[in-house]
């Protein structure tokens, strides 16, 4: 594994490449000692056999084997056991993965279905409160939630996945050493996805996040998981890439309808009308896939939760709240309640998890 991943190291040597000659010299460490006739004799091209070379003269394997391991980062073939079978199944799947974390969650035998939740980075009120039930519903129905961890909704969606006591795998379009992990503000919560499930990337150390990364890493994103589920994606959308390679690859897209004015849910309602499957719940997902309602599921959806205020106060504020933002000042005005009471039972309710501020004092239910 040590000889694959300094091969990994070497531009242009992609994965059909690489299984050619894994193929050709039976392992990686053969491959990194060849000459350059013998490379050239694998059916590989002359510019990638004189570039590799090149480039062996520029790596030491040892030492970037120890990089790995002293970031604590994993590394699985094609060929392993463990190895996601779903993702085998792409047209183009990654010779190496690079994981931190939960190693079972990622697909391998026995391990529990995944879902992809992906979405807009600009994202409304509305986007973020489908995101967070959605994957905290997966989650509770045993659902792995796969996604980007991109800000928006990505990130949304590993947080409500976390919150639902469920795992999440964060598909990263750069290495997965601390100095690389992108975006910046998501450094803590890909901890605590290391924690409840996987990072995972089919790039070696050192490797920058960039606008050329990132279309490979959605077709890891789409690959892992039984259909992607996508939530608020405007009409040029990076999203829709995901949902159409979701659908190269064979499996099933879903979207989540938006308002018919806002911009943000302008792909996602197009999505529908191409065919995509509109869904209203978690239960729509699990009786199209056939995966049956896990015994232990916990259900949230809007028509099923039953709220019991423990004061009246409770109840006049839970009747005037939605999906749509409210702020303090009309809560207190349309509730007609005292100021100071709205103040202390909006903040007794948000503990409760019913509600959420979601910036400026403007409140939506949960």
């Amino acid at each position: 594994m040590k000889y694959l991943n300094a091969l990994n190291k070497i531009n242009g040597l992609g994965p059909q490449k690489m299984r050619l000659l894994l193929n050709h010299f039976g392992s990686g460490e053969r491959i990194w000692q060849v000459d350059l006739e013998e490379l050239k004799a694998a059916k590989i091209s002359n510019a990638i056999a004189e570039k590799i070379l090149a480039e062996r003269s520029k790596i030491n394997p040892d030492q970037e084997w120890e990089k790995l391991q002293k970031e604590g980062i994993r590394i699985i073939a094609w060929y392993d056991p463990e190895y996601p079978r779903l993702l085998k199944e792409i047209s183009h799947p990654p010779f190496l993965i690079y994981i931190k974390g939960d190693l079972p969650a990622l697909g391998g035998p026995g391990s529990a279905p995944m879902i992809s939740v992906i979405g807009s980075r600009k994202f409304t009120a509305y986007g973020a409160q489908v995101a967070t039930s959605f994957a905290k519903d997966l989650a509770r129905a045993g659902i792995t939630v796969v996604s980007g961890m991109a800000l928006g909704v990505d990130a949304i969606a590993h947080r409500g996945a976390l919150s639902g006591g469920g795992k999440t795998i964060a598909v990263l379009g750069n290495s997965l050493d601390d100095k690389n992990i992108y975006p910046k503000n998501n450094f803590n919560l890909a901890r605590e996805i290391m924690e409840n499930g996987a990072l995972i990337s089919d790039y070696p150390i050192e490797t920058q996040a960039s606008e050329f990364t990132f279309p490979a890493r959605n077709r890891i994103i789409a690959g892992l998981s039984l259909g992607t589920l996508i939530i608020e994606a405007g009409e040029k959308s990076g999203t829709l890439i995901t949902a159409q390679l979701a659908l190269d690859s064979n499996r099933e897209v879903y979207a989540v309808p938006g308002s018919i004015f806002s911009a943000q849910s302008t792909g996602t309602n197009d999505l529908i009308k191409k065919g995509a499957k509109m869904i209203t719940s978690v239960r729509d997902i699990l009786e199209e896939l056939d995966l049956g309602e896990n015994e232990s599921a916990s259900w949230r959806t809007a028509e099923r939760i039953i709220k019991k205020p423990d004061t009246k106060e409770e109840e006049i504020i839970l009747k005037f709240l939605s999906a749509d933002p409210l702020h303090i000042d009309n809560i207190a005005k349309i509730t007609k309640l005292n100021p100071s009471s709205v103040s202390s039972t909006l903040a007794m309710l948000e503990i409760k998890g019913w509600i959420k501020n979601i910036g400026g004092q403007n409140y939506i239910i949960l």
